[in-house]
Parts: C-alpha cells; sequence; structure tokens
C-alpha cells in the first residue's frame, strides 16, 4: 500500500489539469515489487497458507498476492504490473463566454454527432448497468447523483478510501460521457441517461495495478453489469512469457465477465501508434480476448468563433458544416491498426499552436468533471478532456442502448452488432469496423 498524501498537495505536485482541460496520454507501466498473480488451477495445496492474499479470484481460479519471491517460486502466474497516468497539462484560453449550466449541452459535438436526444425517446438506457473501471466518481455531482449506484460501487486498490476519487476527475469525466443526467435541465447529457453507473476505483493517485483491474473486471461479472468500461491500459508491455501469462490472467476475468453478460470496452491508447506494426509488445487490456479496442476521432474548428448562428446555437449543424476536420477524422493521438482497432468514437481532437482567439477546447469532450475546494472537498464543476479514454465510454453508452433496447442479446451479439452497423468513414486502420452509429444499431435488428 502506499503512503497516504494529502490529496491536494499530491496534486500540485503532479501538476495534472482537473476540471479544466486535460489531454490524458501514454500510461507506463513496470512489473510490481513483491506482487504476484497465482494460478489456482495449478497451484500446490497450501500456496496461500502463508501469503498476504489481495484478491482471492477464485472465480477465474487467481488469486493476487502480496509475497516474497520465494514464496511463490514456481507458483506464479506472472508478477503484477503496475502502470501510471500521464497527463499532458493544456491551459484555457480564457476565450468566449461560457454558456450556463442549462446550455452546456450545445457545446457537446459528440452526443450532436450522434444525435443522441432524438434517439432517447425510444431507450435511455433503462434497465442496463454499466461498470466504470477507473479513477472513481463523485455522487454529489447533479448530473452523477441519479445514476450512480453507490452500494455496489466499490475501491479495489486497498488504500483505505472507498469509491470516490483520491486523485484525478478521469473516472468522474468518463462517467457523465456515459449516464449525464438529461432530466435536470442542467449541465451534460450523457448517451445513456437512463442506465445505472457502478464507479469501480481501480487507482490510488495516478497508479494502478493490474491485479486490482483483473478484480474489478471479475466483479463487473458477479454484479452482472452490461458493460465494463475501461478507459485504461498500459504500453507498450513487452511481449515476453510473463506478460503473456499475464495477459491469460486479464483474459480469464474477459472470459468470466463475457459469461455473466458483461461486454468489456478498453481504450486503445494515446501514443498515435500503429499497434499493427510496433513489433514485440502488447497492448493490454485492448488488446486481449472478449474485449473491445476503440480508437478517437474528433473535429477541429468546432465553433472555435461562434461559426453559425451565433453564440451557443441550437441548429448544431450549421456549426458542423465550417470545421476545418469533421468529427469522424481520426484524433492526431490515437493508436491504430486495422487488427488492433475494432470501432472509432468520439474522442476530442487537441490541437497544437491553435489561434489566440480560438475556443479551441471545443473541439475536445465536454463532461461532469470536480475541482478541489478550500478543505479537500470535491466541487462539481464541468469541463473538457480528449483521448481514447473519452472514446470508450460512448461505445460502452451505446452498447448499454443496444441492451435495454434487446434484452436478451449477449455481450458478443451486441458487440457484432455495433462492429456491424458501424459508419464506413475511412481506412480500417483507424476505425476498425466503422465509426459508432448509434442509430443505425437501434435502427437494425440484432
Amino acid at each position: 500500500m502506499r503512503n497516504e498524501t494529502n490529496r491536494r498537495t499530491f496534486l500540485k505536485g503532479a501538476g495534472a489539469a482537473l476540471g479544466g482541460l486535460a489531454l490524458p496520454t501514454a500510461v507506463s507501466a513496470e512489473s510490481a515489487d513483491k506482487r504476484y498473480l497465482v494460478d489456482l488451477k495449478s497451484a500446490s495445496d497450501g500456496v496461500l497458507d502463508d501469503v498476504d492474499v489481495v484478491h482471492d479470484l477464485s472465480q477465474i481460479d487467481l488469486a493476487v498476492v502480496e509475497a516474497e519471491k520465494g514464496q511463490v517460486e514456481g507458483e506464479s502466474f506472472s508478477k503484477d504490473v503496475e502502470m501510471e497516468f500521464d497527463f499532458a497539462e493544456t491551459e484555457d484560453n480564457g476565450n468566449g463566454d461560457e454558456p450556463g449550466p442549462h446550455k452546456l449541452s450545445q457545446l457537446q459535438w459528440d452526443k450532436q454527432d450522434q444525435g443522441v436526444s432524438g434517439l432517447h425517446g425510444r431507450t435511455r438506457g433503462e434497465g442496463t448497468r454499466v461498470a466504470v473501471l477507473d479513477s472513481g466518481a463523485i455522487p454529489n455531482h447533479p448530473d452523477l447523483s441519479g445514476p450512480l449506484n453507490t452500494d455496489l460501487s466499490k475501491n479495489f486498490t486497498g488504500d483505505g478510501g472507498d469509491f470516490t476519487p483520491w486523485y484525478n476527475d478521469h473516472g468522474t469525466h468518463v462517467a457523465g460521457i456515459i449516464a449525464g443526467d438529461d432530466q435536470n435541465d442542467e449541465g451534460v447529457v450523457g448517451t445513456a441517461p437512463g442506465t445505472e453507473l457502478v464507479a469501480l476505483r481501480v487507482f490510488t493517485g495516478p497508479f494502478s495495478f493490474f491485479g486490482d483491474i483483473i478484480a474489478a473486471m471479475t466483479y463487473a461479472g458477479d454484479i452482472e453489469a452490461d458493460v465494463a468500461n475501461m478507459s485504461l491500459g498500459a504500453y507498450p508491455l513487452p511481449d515476453n512469457k510473463e506478460n503473456r501469462l499475464l495477459k491469460e490472467s486479464i483474459e480469464r476475468a474477459t472470459d468470466y465477465a463475457a459469461s455473466q453478460g458483461t461486454l468489456m470496452v478498453s481504450a486503445a491508447g494515446n501514443d498515435g501508434k500503429n499497434l499493427d506494426e510496433d513489433g514485440d509488445v502488447l497492448n493490454l487490456p485492448s488488446a486481449a480476448d472478449n474485449v473491445m479496442s476503440v480508437s478517437a476521432t474528433g473535429p477541429v474548428g468546432y465553433r472555435w468563433d461562434d461559426k453559425g448562428n451565433g453564440k451557443f446555437i441550437r441548429n448544431y449543424h450549421a456549426a458542423f458544416n465550417k470545421l476545418d476536420e469533421e468529427p469522424t477524422d481520426p484524433a492526431p493521438y490515437t493508436n491504430y491498426g486495422s487488427e488492433s482497432i475494432d470501432i472509432s468514437a468520439q474522442g476530442g481532437n487537441s490541437v497544437q499552436n491553435p489561434p489566440s482567439d480560438a475556443n479551441w477546447q471545443y473541439d475536445m469532450v465536454l463532461s461532469t468533471v470536480f475541482e478541489w475546494g478550500d478543505n479537500d472537498e470535491m466541487v462539481p464543476e464541468y469541463g473538457w478532456k480528449a483521448g481514447t479514454s473519452m472514446a470508450a465510454p460512448q461505445v460502452s453508452a451505446a452498447a448499454a442502448l443496444v441492451k435495454s433496447a434487446n434484452p436478451d442479446a449477449t455481450p458478443s451479439e451486441i458487440r457484432e452488432h455495433l462492429e456491424a452497423t458501424a459508419r464506413d468513414v475511412g481506412p480500417a486502420k483507424y476505425h476498425g469496423s466503422g465509426y459508432l452509429d448509434i442509430e443505425a444499431a437501434l435502427n437494425e435488428s440484432i
């Protein structure tokens, strides 16, 4: 367990932009000392007697333990791997008058591009459940307090806290993309506002162990979540025996979750790499079986100078007609590869050296965030982020809508349906089966 540090002090030292403009970039990873994933299928009797069991995952014949190497010698399925968020900070340019809370949905190009509000008459995701494996989510945000199931939400890190954030608002932003409340006449709107959210915190500060993530994946299956969103990942991991065993451990969890009715969705990563031609490395968990890997797209020029019919116009088509790059264009940071990407979705753009008078943040994805108050309380806010972390929840929410409309559909059927109804907007190396098309997915039968 990491030493507890004052959250505000740690946050300032880390230099992450919270509640404003932050671009989640690459995640580094390294093997963790004294943490192992033990294969219980082949383990000898009593292997867990003298070790500290962090997670007993007998559902998938696995245990995450803390031990000296000699205690698990010959028994270890793999070393655990620790990852770390790496945020590239950007700054709000401060131009333009921000709309009032009830107008924020007018700045959600991602929802406008999908025509989400017009689909909610058919389904808002009622009767479904989406688990968010991330940095936690705040329960007091006006756009999340309704969808968030605080009883099922859980912390998997062992740091003594609960499911609420310890470090950043990444998970809170992801949660709002999925299920931001559309019934409160303010704030943002999620793609599936009728779904039930479950926040599964797997990060202590910027750090997470794969053993904790695997435990959360298994739990998502235990609670029969219809979708589990994983806007996280480690890349590049050497494609060696140890990490292949780690991949097998992840696949035990994904297989189990699928058997319980849970579709796993993962961000492809923000390294701008061709994953088909990157040599002997792994991208986890997106490369694991039963995981839907999502790349990111985004516009350039969305309302930079309030293009269209005045500020915060309701006719979003006018704003879309004067873009420099379309919402379907691949984001410059996204990982890609025709064999590695299953589908593309709206992740937002972040332009280098934008004009000083441009509302360039509008190209990013607007959602729920928070700021730290004077007494370390988390104050609900709204803010922009961009990354495949923002693209994955678009797909997770779409899966919830499809599941709501087709209650008997299995995870594999939902995945295949989303891919089959995706729109052809460009090369498969950037879009996989195509660009997410929720309207087509709801209009066509499974």
